[in-house]
């Protein structure tokens, strides 16, 4: 074993175990050995093999993203980025996503895309909610990246045939088999010699699974200790759906089942019972989230894009409710959407006091952690996992540094990210991604982009083609 000294940063972003809170700590060390944090502090006296000098360094912990489709959402870029269907309340899921998808290899070149984006921007522990796809763990070790492996799975799939209108294909042995799959495929990551996946239990949409199926997903999860999640409250078209059968909310229905616990994940959670365009004779779905201890994954940029967002992500906290966050779409880069996050949850409440810095960072981190069953990541203290992210503050773009996390997230981003650190190895340095290729896996990413628009007509309700679908920025002469 090996141990690594990172002496003197000028910031070391450490976890103070008696308040339970980050805090800064200037001139600090941080000490790793064989993966594992030994040492949070100053005047490090200890063995060291290897010393890096922190000088010039904000030393924080790798943030943790609890919701993300890598094997799809970049393949999307130029396409769903100014769409919604009018007929959905201008969500985007049931008309344009069914058309616009990666296959076969195109895949493994949107997960090298999205991996890469997010290690770039200091996420070190990703939950990659993904249909299974041939290999996928091997694609996730070759990052070198800490992930959570989350097989989705449904009873039915849904489809438009008129644009205003969703219908459910539905396919409830389809479903158990996928499920069944789905928990091989998590006992195959906790085995994968990487030892950096583990795995979660997640039925695709509220929508698209059985009351079977989520009560067996819920069961089989607690069952192995594994974290829970689904896309739950994501559309005004769901929202209404899921009253229509049961007579509940959406998460009235998760409630009502008993899936709602610490170790379960709501993704986006927006259109909950009091929400604007939601309105419904109770007032209690906010309540249900925290008193439960559920966890909602917010990913604003994808909402943003259509006119949506949480109401808001600082009434979440002040409930009580345990905040995640996630880059569910393009670009997979995790501090713009942690700065977009601030400014929605500032605007929606006319209230720039409703979500500090500190609320935020700790949902990028801890919180996040939280939700995936984890006290060993999102923080900087001895016995955690050496997941570290040392940011330049002498960057331009960090000047002035009063205040280092603040500029990072509202000014410098992904820029000033230097190096990235996970289960202690080197996997982004001086800016650069060392364990894949992200320049050619952007290439063929391009490449393939054109092969899937050619296929759009094909499976679009009305036969169009991407462009009258989705419509570039300017004319072509």
């Amino acid at each position: 074993m090996t141990t690594t000294l990172i002496r003197n940063a000028d910031f070391v972003i450490a976890w103070d175990a008696g308040t339970a809170s980050h805090v800064y700590m200037p001139g600090g060390d941080v000490a790793f050995e064989d993966g594992v944090i030994r040492f949070v502090g100053r005047g490090y006296d200890g063995p060291a093999d290897t010393i890096l000098d922190g000088t010039g360094f904000m030393v924080m912990p790798g943030l943790v993203n609890i919701h993300s489709h890598p094997s799809s959402e970049p393949m999307n870029k130029g396409f769903t980025d100014e769409v919604g269907s009018p007929g959905f309340y201008n969500s985007s899921l049931y008309e344009y996503l069914p058309v616009f998808r990666a296959q076969g290899e195109e895949i493994k070149a949107c997960v090298r895309v999205a991996l890469s984006e997010l290690l770039l921007s200091g996420v070190t522990t990703l939950a990659d909610l993904s249909m299974a796809h041939p290999g996928w763990l091997d694609l996730l070790a070759e990052a070198g990246m800490r992930v959570c492996v989350a097989p989705m799975f449904r009873s039915g799939r849904w489809f438009t045939k008129n644009g205003h209108v969703v219908d459910y294909d539905w396919n409830e042995a389809a479903g158990e088999k996928a499920m069944a799959e789905a928990f091989s495929i998590i006992e195959r990551a906790e085995q994968h010699p990487s030892g950096r996946l583990f795995g979660m239990v997640v039925p695709a949409q509220i929508d698209t699974c059985s009351e079977t199926l989520l009560r067996e997903s819920g069961q089989e999860a607690k069952a192995r200790g594994l974290s829970w999640q689904i896309h739950a409250a994501q559309s005004v078209s769901e929202f209404h759906e899921i009253t229509r059968r049961h007579g509940f909310t959406p998460i009235g229905w998760l409630d009502h089942l008993g899936l709602l616990n610490e170790r379960a994940i709501v993704g986006h959670g927006i259109f909950l019972d009091d929400h604007p365009s939601t309105p419904w004779h109770t007032k209690r779905d906010l309540s249900i989230l925290a008193d439960t201890g559920t966890t909602v994954a917010h990913c604003p940029t994808v909402f943003a894009r259509r006119g949506m967002t949480l109401k808001n992500f600082g009434r979440y906290r002040q409930g009580g409710v345990n905040m995640g966050i996630g880059t569910d779409t393009y670009p997979h880069n995790m501090l713009d959407e942690m700065r977009l996050a601030a400014y929605l949850a500032r605007t929606q409440a006319t209230d720039p006091h409703v979500l500090t810095s500190n609320d935020l960072f700790e949902a990028a981190t801890t919180g996040g952690a939280r939700a995936l069953g984890r006290d060993d990541i999102g923080r900087l203290a001895p016995f955690c996992r050496a997941d570290l992210v040392l940011v330049d503050v002498t960057n331009p773009r960090m000047r002035p540094g009063r205040d280092p996390l603040r500029s990072l997230v509202y000014a410098a981003g992904d820029r000033a990210v230097h190096t990235v650190i996970v289960d202690g190895q080197t996997v982004v340095r001086d800016g650069k991604l060392l364990t894949m290729d992200y320049a050619a896996a952007a290439e063929v990413l391009h490449e393939a982009q054109k092969r899937v628009m050619a296929d759009v007509p094909r499976h679009d309700w009305n036969h169009r083609s991407a462009d009258q679908m989705s419509p570039p920025t300017f004319r072509t002469m």
